[in-house]
Order: C-alpha cells, then structure tokens, then sequence
C-alpha cells in the first residue's frame, strides 16, 4: 500500500471507531466530537476504561496493534457493564463491531468505579498471558530476536545447533512489512510441520512501505549478519521460470553469512580467499575459513586417524553386500556420492562424517564394513591442514581448488562466457548508495535485479537499448547500500557468489550471543551464554548469569515477605 492509502485507511478507521463509540463517550461525561479527532479520541478513551495513556504509543506500532485492538473492545465493553464471557466472545468474533450495538441498541451507564481485577482465575490467567505476549513480541520485533543456526557455511565460528540471540538496534530495527501476521512466528506456522503442508502465518495484504528505526552502528567488513535471503520466492530460485508466488520482504527466509563487503568495495576471490580493493581480507581471529583438501597416506587413511583432527565433514567410505531393494534404498539416503558397483550386489558407498546410523544397520541387518582408504576428502581450516602434513603416516595433503577460468554451476550473475567459479571470482563492483555506473548490455546482468526487484522500477531491454521507467537509461543511481555476504565455510556454502548481492533493506540484525548450543541431543555447555563477536578464545558466561538469575528471585521473594509482613 502506498502512503496516500495508508492515510485513506487510517481515516476509515477512524469514521468507524467514532461510528461506533460516540455515545459511548457522552455516557462517559465526554464530548461526541472527542471520539472523532484522531491520536486525542485514543487518549481519551484510555480515561474512559481507565487504562494507562502510554498504551496509546501500542496503538500505532505495527504488530503490536493488532494484539491491542482485541484487548481495547473486550476494556470498553466491560466499562459499560458488558462484562460476561458471552459479551467478550460477541466483540471478538465481531472483531469490535459488537461496540455498535452497545452503543446504538442499549443505555447502559458507564461504570466509572469498575474494578479492573480479573472477576476469576481464568480471567487472570489470560490477562497474564496476553500481556506477556505483548511484551514478548515488542522485544522479539524491535530489540532482540531468537535464531537459529541450521546450516554449516560458518561452521568452526557458529555451529549447527547454537541458539543466538540476534540484535535488532545495532542495525536499527526494521518495522515490519506485514501488518497482519502471527506474532513472533516466520513465514509459516507449527501446523506445517505436522501437516506437511506450509501453511502462512501472515496474509499478503495490506503490506507497509519500508521503514527503519534509526541503528547506532553501521555494517562493517566481517560482521556476522542475519538478514532476509533476497532471492527467497516460493519456488526455487535456481528455475525463476516456473514463476514464484509473491513473498513479503520480511517474510523471506532468514540467513546468516560474514559480512566480507560492503557498499563501494570491489571483490575479488582469489584461490578461495577474498581480496577488497586488490588486498586480502584479514578475518577476526574467531574466524576458521574451512576449504576441502585431498588427505593422502600410502598406509591407508581411517576414521579414528581424522577423528584425532576433525570431526565435522569428511568422507567415509562403505562396502555394503546388499539383499534387497529397501536396503539400498534405505542407505542412499547417507550417501554423498554415487555408489560405485564392485560386484553382483556389492556396493563401495562414500558417505559424510556421520557414516550410516546404527539404528539402519540393525534393522536392516546391514552386512557392511568400513574401509581405510589412500586418501580423503576432508573440509579442514588451514591450521588443521598444517598438523595433518606434519603426522608421519600421512603423506601429502592437498587443498581443492577449482582452477581459474573454470566455469562453476549457479555462479551470479548469470552471464555465459563469464568463467568464475566458487574459488575464483570476480572482480566485482558492490553497490553504493548514490554511486553512479554505467548501464550498458555488459554491465546490466550484475544490476538488473537491482534495479528491477531491489528498486522497484520498470526495466525493458529493446535490442541494445536499456529502458528504466519508460526512459532509455545509459547510466544508473543507486538508492540504497548493498552488502556481499559469504561463508566461512567457503567451499560448502549457499552464499553471494550464487545469488548476489544483499540490499540494506532485507538486513535483520547482528548476532550478540550464543545463549543455548546443542549437538546430537548432547548440551555443549562450553557454547552456552558466550558473545558471538569479539578476539581470543569464546568466554561462557552462563555463571554469571545464573548468579544474576538467583539474585533476582531472592530479591523478589525478600520483597514480597517483606509487605506481607507490613
């Protein structure tokens, strides 16, 4: 909706509200027109159901709103006497329109000394839970938001299965698109998983214009950055032929990458390490670039020899004699490879480092063994590289690098004589805002989406000739800042070099701390309340948190005693 509807809206909404309250208000000992001047008609209604002004300020915050107009109905009916559980049933399934026949079909008084306890335990406890749902999604919208890490591209610096805590005023937390959405849920709700079918937890109109609370830092070089994946559609990005349903900007997929560019860099990845403005990025010293190296050892290469190194990501290999159909199936679900055939019904099976589960190879009574190959495929930091060279049973190891000129799959943009891979990219321009560019058939492909999807304007393309808006385009403005977001997992990670570029529109916060880490079913109590930025070795500070955690209970049950006792 644009601003003018929005306004329009707004007016509607109120020509309602005093459609439907103004005798109330006179019943009130105040004036009718009071229930027509918009902000003040609010404020005075607090007096009438004698509620706080400040609940004003929930009315006009977005998401918010929605859960305080159910509460507002049930306050003004109750200060009229209307007060049973029939009448709050009415005004909710009537979503407020009730107040109409209050006001239009009876005479009851306002009630001005009304008690403003819960009539019963019931009435208490969903009072209770209301308000702290409020308060919940408050700080969940605007401070700070719950994530989780579900996949490895910064495996060694966050792991699968660390809980963060995600920043929404380091950036300056976004107001959201939605106005109408299920509170502190995604893009989807609980019933998807049990169903199987992806039920939204929002609907697609009305959407509000873009809008941002002022942060106190910018993005800077290697921040971690939680942000909304820009190419999210509900149809795979890889195939935009098939079409895509529309998806609001803060309802696309959450990610979470290293910030390695920002707005004005060139970027450039060289043997899979980044280089800004022709210098190699130094990372923080948290960081553990990952890359995929052949291990090679003429004594052969167990999994209790990397187990001594690593225990994340690398190959096991299998020989499986199999007796039916369901139990190979069964097993390729493990695989990461295809099976190489050796004889009749025997299978060499490569799989990641879990191997195949127990529980598949007892009940389907798998006749398999592990081998100890020559050489392995591991994704090891550099660090660990260095340790395996020095190990006397092991013979070479060697990073996997795609070569320079080698054309990769899904490589943005896509332009087909452009041969970048993963481990050799670019140079690339990383948009500014207010720079200027050159807009020709060569420079278009890495800025049409920018301009088009990002921008929102109207691109043709007519033979040679670039048309934006309606007016042939030989240069191009940027209007917002753009971000280049990667992995430190550098070759087994779904980042920038496959989609591009990231506008500051779609970033959600910083990640401040990793409150909760489990792996396996198994607590990594060393992960539990450490910061996620920061030098030097992660500090858990679950202690001290627990000591405050303590102290504020005693000081709450000292308290209470203490008026008890008065």
């Amino acid at each position: 909706m644009t601003i003018i509807e929005w306004l329009i809206f707004f007016l509607v909404v109120q020509v309602i509200h005093f459609a439907g309250t103004w005798k109330l208000y006179i019943r009130a000992n105040r004036k009718a027109w009071e229930a027509a001047i918009p902000v003040y008609n609010a404020v005075v209604l607090m007096r009438i159901i004698k509620r706080p002004r400040w609940w004003v300020v929930l009315l006009f915050i977005p998401v918010i709103n929605q859960l305080m107009f159910p509460i507002l109905w049930i306050e003004t009916a109750r200060s009229f006497g209307f007060n049973k559980r029939k009448d709050t049933f009415l005004i909710l399934i009537t979503l407020g329109f009730y107040l109409f026949y209050i006001n239009y079909a009876t005479n009851s008084a306002h009630k001005l000394n009304r008690s403003l306890n819960p009539r019963t335990g019931l009435g208490e406890w969903v009072s209770s839970i209301a308000f702290a749902i409020i308060a919940a999604t408050l700080v969940h919208t605007y401070v700070m938001q719950p994530y989780t890490i579900p996949t490895s591209s910064l495996e060694k610096t966050l792991l699968v299965g660390d809980y963060l805590f995600v920043s929404k005023f380091h950036y300056g937390a976004r107001v959201p698109t939605t106005t109408i959405a299920t509170p502190m849920l995604h893009d989807s709700l609980p019933t998807s998983f049990l169903s199987g079918k992806n039920i939204k937890s929002y609907v697609n109109k009305p959407l509000l214009p873009y809008l941002r609370i002022p942060g106190f830092q910018k993005i800077k070089r290697n921040d971690i950055v939680v942000f909304n994946w820009p190419v999210d559609t509900l149809v795979h990005w890889m195939d935009p032929s098939k079409g895509a349903d529309f998806k609001p900007l803060d309802k696309k997929t959450n990610y979470v990458k290293r910030c390695v560019g920002i707005a004005g860099d060139t970027l450039e990845v060289r043997d899979g390490y980044v280089y800004i403005n022709g210098k190699q990025n130094i990372l923080p010293d948290r960081a553990k670039l990952q890359f995929y190296n052949k291990v090679y050892s003429s004594k052969g290469l167990s999994t209790q020899k990397l187990l001594r190194y690593t225990n994340k990501e690398f190959e096991r290999k299998f020989i499986i004699n199999f007796n039916s159909q369901n139990q190979f199936d069964k097993v390729m679900n493990f695989a990461t490879d295809n099976p190489e055939k050796i004889k009749d019904n025997q299978f060499k099976i490569t799989t990641s480092e879990g191997g195949i589960p127990q529980w598949i190879i007892n009940n389907y009574k798998l006749d398999i063994r592990e081998i100890s190959t020559n050489s392995r495929k591991a994704n090891i930091t550099d660090e660990i590289a260095a340790k395996l060279r020095k190990d006397s049973e092991v013979d070479s190891v060697i990073k996997v690098i795609k070569p320079k000129g080698v054309k990769g799959n899904y490589m943005f943009p896509e332009i087909s004589n452009l041969s970048w891979n993963n481990d050799n990219y670019g140079p690339i321009y990383i948009p500014k805002k207010g720079a200027t560019i050159e807009l020709n058939t060569n420079t278009l492909p890495f800025y049409k989406r920018v301009i088009r999807e990002y921008e929102n304007n109207q691109l043709d393309v007519i033979g040679d000739y670039i048309f934006i808006n309606g007016k042939k385009a030989t240069t191009y403005t940027f209007k917002q800042d753009y971000y280049w977001m990667m992995g430190d997992n550098r070759q087994n990670s779904l980042d920038a070099r496959s989609w591009g570029y990231v506008p500051f529109d779609h970033v959600v916060g910083k990640p401040v701390l990793i409150w909760f880490s489990i792996e396996n079913g198994k607590i990594r109590w060393e992960r539990l309340f450490t910061t996620v930025g920061g030098s030097g070795k992660p500090v858990s500070y679950l202690f001290y948190f627990l000591i405050a955690l303590i102290g504020y209970f005693g000081y709450s049950f000292v308290r209470k005693n203490r008026k008890k006792g008065s």
